[in-house]
């Protein structure tokens, strides 16, 4: 589901406020032709529901893994993706730019 920054954050402490395990994915960073500008978010929670988009659907499956990931864990994690990158072809990044993501859980 592809929402506002606001309409995302405002999901995901809706989701953290009902007791659910949430991270938050956002673009910090782009190079080239990217698909979503910094500052878009991408909220998961611990079921794998989501809303929002960090790429417009380009990498969405991959940031939701590692979301997934994030809140197992609690540690953070940077991802990167690019036309460069084997796994932006499987994961169908080909705008030819690059972005950087940033996971964290919502503690």
């Amino acid at each position: 589901m592809r929402a506002s920054g606001d309409d995302v954050l405002l999901q995901a402490q809706a989701w953290k406020d009902a007791g659910r395990t949430v991270a938050v994915a956002t673009v910090v960073e782009t190079w080239g032709s990217a698909p979503r500008p910094v500052g878009s978010h991408l909220a998961v929670d611990g079921d794998g529901l989501f809303v929002g988009s960090v790429s417009g659907g380009c990498v969405e499956g991959d940031v939701i893994t590692e979301a997934l990931d994030v809140i197992g864990s609690g540690t953070p994690r940077m991802l990167e993706f690019g036309v460069a990158d084997e796994t932006a072809w499987r994961a169908g990044l080909s705008c030819g730019g690059r972005i950087r993501v940033y996971v964290e859980r919502l503690d």
